[in-house]
């Protein structure tokens, strides 16, 4: 699979071909185990899923307007996503011994990662947060990401005090293999916040067939 390298965290350009292939993250570390969809935590219908009207389809652009200063460098220490009721600590991931991005344990479903090579939240380009789906005990930290709306805050607060407000402008499920990195991750040239699980159909023994990840832009600062 061909995929572009994280944005630098300088520079929020494409990094060279030795950082991790970020096309892979689904394979490498987010693949959810299915137990909702085995009927092991009592959520038969399993994760909900993007509505049609909520992708960022081919073209499209973040929301027009002027984008509040850029924040300096720091690491975010947790993330709310209150319209889905979700509060978790963050964890820094990095890269495992093949030089692929790490997942966060599976031993900590309701805890989510953010990914250290990247820029921090808040930081001019994209920052990228992952957390698993579900988990041998139900449904993980991330579990109702595919019911996100647009329009909606996600706030991550960092190590410094400061919080970064972002408002979601898209929502949509990419197929695992044909993962799209350079419109996940490319830089828009402004602070920009993508979060990614496990979503798309389900078939035991491969796990589920894409991500859910969620473009959002930084509004504003708390």
């Amino acid at each position: 699979m061909s995929a572009a390298g994280p944005p630098d965290a300088a520079s929020g350009e494409p990094a060279a071909p030795r950082r991790p292939r970020w096309g892979v993250l689904a394979v490498a570390g987010l693949i959810g185990l299915g137990m909702v969809r085995q009927g092991l935590s009592g959520e038969a219908d399993g994760p909900p899923q993007p509505a049609a009207g909520s992708a960022l389809f081919p073209g499209d652009l973040p929301p027009s307007g002027p984008a509040p200063p850029p924040l300096p460098r720091s690491a975010p220490s947790r993330v709310a996503i209150p319209s889905l009721g979700v509060s978790a600590a963050l964890r820094p991931l990095g890269l495992d011994g093949q030089g692929w991005i790490e997942a966060p344990p599976a031993g900590e479903p309701r805890r989510a990662g953010w990914y250290a090579g990247a820029p921090s939240p808040g930081e001019n380009g994209t920052a990228v947060l992952v957390g698993h789906v579900d988990s041998a005990a139900g449904p993980a930290v991330f579990y109702g990401l595919g019911a996100l709306e647009k329009g909606r805050t996600i706030r991550v607060t960092r190590a410094d005090g400061r919080t970064a407000v972002f408002e979601v402008y898209g929502i949509q499920v990419f197929d695992k293999h044909k993962f799209p990195a350079r419109k996940v991750y490319g830089t828009t040239g402004r602070p920009e916040l993508r979060v990614l699980t496990c979503g798309g159909t389900y078939e035991a023994g491969s796990g589920y067939a894409g991500n859910v990840v969620v473009f959002a832009r930084m509004t504003g600062t708390g």
